[in-house]
């Protein structure tokens, strides 16, 4: 799952140079560049509006200016909780900290090794591609069930929580999972002192996670982690060990 979380964050990590969000409430329903320059001097203001790739003023995919900052906001509000994952989940996997109980119906054990992405690898491919199966879920119910979409408005970050009727107790709502009042009560401007500070983490994240990746696939990469972190032998950028593409060509 490591080496999942790193590449979904290697397509993220452009957007992490892109100014945060709006500088108003996190209930806004509008972004411009006015405002992304507004939190950028929230979010850092030694660095503030730092746009070296012009992503402020894109219009993709022949959206409008806002709806293209939308985007970029919630890719990188999206990729920087992944990378935030990613940087603990190889901590942890580095220290050679597994689950007690088996890994597969087989019951086969959780890998012991001292990397992230070395324990991707000694997993099974099924396994791989249920984790691929449930981020994608995860992914549609974002997109479908969000009400106004980011890009014509709707708010950054925002994931919507599941109907008790299909997930009792609401077990996989990535907001306040175990209900706290004073979660549920959180002012706006807490809120957005919060999402501040969650973006600032993710982009933290994200430059870590790539540390350890970096310095792991060529030593010496990053100095500070030098002798830290193992050589890793493998593909970084191939998640799964046999390509699915060469079948599929072969039914047509």
């Amino acid at each position: 799952m490591m080496k999942l979380a790193t590449l979904a964050a290697l397509v993220g990590s452009a957007a992490a140079f892109a100014p945060a969000p709006t500088g108003r409430v996190a209930t806004t329903v509008s972004e411009t560049k006015a405002d992304l320059q507004v939190l950028a001097q929230k979010a850092n203001p030694v660095i503030k509006f730092f746009d070296p790739l012009n992503l402020a003023e894109a219009e993709f995919w022949g959206t409008s200016n806002e709806s293209t900052i939308g985007f970029i906001r919630e890719s990188e509000v999206k990729h920087g909780r992944i990378a935030m994952f990613a940087f603990v989940g190889y901590i942890v996997h580095a220290n050679g900290i597994t689950w007690p109980w088996a890994m597969t119906l087989a019951g086969d054990p959780f890998p012991k090794v001292s990397s992230a992405p070395e324990a991707w690898d000694a997993i099974p491919e099924a396994a791989k591609w249920q984790i691929m199966m449930f981020i994608g879920f995860l992914e549609f119910w974002r997109e479908s069930q969000c009400g106004t979409h980011y890009m014509k408005g709707g708010k950054i970050g925002y994931y919507p929580p599941f109907d008790a009727k299909f997930i009792p107790g609401g077990a996989l709502n990535l907001y306040n999972p175990f209900p706290r009042k004073d979660i549920a009560v959180m002012t706006d401007e807490k809120k957005e002192k919060r999402l501040v500070a969650e973006i600032n983490n993710g982009r933290l994240a994200m430059l870590g996670i790539f540390g350890f990746i970096s310095e792991g696939a060529t030593e010496g990469a990053v100095p500070a982690l030098k002798g830290i972190i193992p050589h890793y032998d493998g593909d970084v950028m191939a998640p799964f060990a046999h390509s699915i593409f060469p079948e599929i060509a072969a039914l047509n």
